[in-house]
């Protein structure tokens, strides 16, 4: 049987695995708010969809086997099940389902250890939503054939979107705040993630995506700037850097996450385990 997946929302990480995907003899297929303005592959499959519109099904994806979800939720909930179009009936070949949600849904966590047995305690707006996201798909798919399962993808970085791009564009600010400390993830170690869970599908899992070295914003901008051969920004203390209201939520959080599961029911190894491998490969054209 051929493996079709739809990507809902193809975004940058997507995209990364879209291309795996393609390279193996799958056929591919996603959503996006505009097709004209993307420029992918020819071979994937595009449909329109945004958050007053219907996703539509026809023989285009009647066929689809897996699918990945990686849109953000609205505030008037997740833009595929608030709408009347009924996903199962569209896609009646599906065995399995991935959601991409956010090491949000953990809070803060006074720089402790979170790990996927830990209890979900969102302190912004955005992490409710994804939680509530979260426990509304697994009850759509409860009693049924679908494998489904949850990723909770911490920082992602990747070529095109990394320290060493805000450095080149003077985009880059190292914010002082002493013990704080953020978890981050290649995307293409979320792409071998991914890839692992479909060859040995789990129903009901959850899995933390993080590299192996929880750091100080600062200490990555610094060595970005070691590898490109530039002085680093002057810190600037938290207090003075003025910061939008998003940037201030994530700096109220402080949590070191730890990819147990994923790890141990995966068989799953970051090939970038911390921030200094992932830019010396981003630097090197890799």
């Amino acid at each position: 049987m051929s493996k079709h997946i739809l990507f809902l929302g193809i975004g940058y990480t997507a995209q990364r695995l879209a291309a795996k995907l393609l390279e193996d003899g799958w056929k591919v297929s996603g959503t996006t708010r505009n097709v004209a303005e993307k420029r992918l592959d020819p071979r994937i499959n595009l449909f329109t969809l945004h958050r007053d519109q219907q996703l539509v099904g026809d023989a285009a994806i009647s066929d689809v086997t897996h699918i990945v979800h990686s849109i953000p939720p609205a505030e008037g909930g997740d833009v595929v099940l608030h709408q009347d179009a009924d996903l199962g009936a569209l896609t009646p070949a599906l065995q399995w389902f991935s959601y991409l949600s956010t090491t949000g849904v953990y809070g803060d966590r006074k720089g402790g250890e979170v790990t996927e047995n830990a209890a979900p305690a969102p302190q912004s707006a955005r992490a409710e939503r994804r939680l509530t996201a979260e426990r509304e798909w697994r009850q759509y798919f409860q009693n049924t054939a679908v494998c489904f399962q949850i990723f909770r993808l911490a920082g992602i970085y990747g070529p095109g979107r990394n320290v060493l791009a805000q450095l080149q564009a003077g985009q880059a600010r190292i914010i002082d705040r002493p013990g704080q400390v953020f978890s981050r993830i290649h995307v293409d170690d979320i792409v071998a993630a991914v890839q692992a869970s479909i060859a040995a599908p789990k129903d009901g899992g959850i899995y933390n995506l993080a590299d192996d070295l929880p750091s100080a914003s600062g200490d990555v901008i610094r060595y970005g700037a070691h590898l490109l051969g530039i002085e680093p920004p002057a810190a600037i203390a938290f207090e003075d850097a003025d910061l939008s209201p998003m940037a201030q939520s994530f700096y109220a959080q402080c949590r070191r996450v730890i990819a147990a599961r994923t790890k141990a029911e995966l068989g799953w190894r970051p090939c970038y385990p911390s921030y200094r491998e992932g830019l010396q490969a981003i630097f090197n054209g890799c």
